[in-house]
């Protein structure tokens, strides 16, 4: 069976075809697309220190935590957060390094677990694809040490690791690094969940996690 990311391409696929085929002579979307003028800022200017004191900065008015690591204090450091959280039962995609998982927590292997099960642990601990310094956003997608979007959806807390490489200044920065993997589900993570549409009074927790803790390894 054709599994829902690939059934979507086939139909885009068709839906292209029949678009350039439609007027003989018509420029097809993507050559439409190329051919816009873009005036934004589409590359960064600043240093890697300044690119992630912005993404640091970003992040925190978006109020999630942010810890510094060295690659050798991932495990160090996550044990510290999961314990000053109160965090015991922590879900996990396939593919996440167990050198990151430090003794003494219940790590649980969740790409495969329904949305209740989800919801009965103390939170997610997860990689990320690409991060983005303007926007403070991290790109989750359905890949290893990432899992299916429902784990940085239904859990109450969400723990991200991101390497300092991983982070960009611009949007089309991230895009492009976003190329070769276009065709996965894609989350855009810019802090914890909230929502101020109900009487202008703001919830967190709406549309995924109340809290975000992310560990930078610089």
């Amino acid at each position: 069976m054709m599994d829902s990311s690939a059934a979507r391409e086939v139909i885009l696929a068709r839906v292209r075809e029949a678009n350039a085929q439609a007027v003989p002579g018509t420029v097809s979307p993507e050559a439409g697309y190329a051919a816009l003028e873009r005036r934004y800022q589409r590359k960064g200017t600043l240093s890697i220190e300044d690119r992630l004191t912005l993404f640091e900065s970003r992040l925190h008015e978006y109020d999630a935590k942010v810890y510094q690591a060295s690659a050798a204090s991932i495990a160090g450091v996550i044990a510290q957060i999961l314990g000053e959280r109160g965090k015991r039962t922590i879900a996990i995609p396939n593919g996440l390094p167990s050198e990151w998982l430090p003794s003494g927590f219940a790590f649980m292997p969740a790409d495969r677990s329904s949305a209740l099960d989800l919801d009965l642990v103390d939170g997610v601990l997860s990689g990320c694809t690409v991060g983005i310094a303007t926007t403070g956003t991290l790109v989750l997608q359905n890949a290893p040490a990432q899992g299916p979007r429902r784990l940085s959806l239904v859990p109450d807390y969400h723990l991200c690791v991101i390497f300092a490489g991983q982070v960009v200044e611009t949007v089309p920065e991230a895009f492009e690094r976003l190329t070769a993997t276009a065709t996965l589900p894609t989350t855009f993570v810019s802090g914890p969940s909230a929502t101020a549409d109900i009487e202008m009074t703001r919830i967190k927790g709406v549309h995924g996690p109340r809290f975000l803790d992310v560990v930078l390894v610089n």
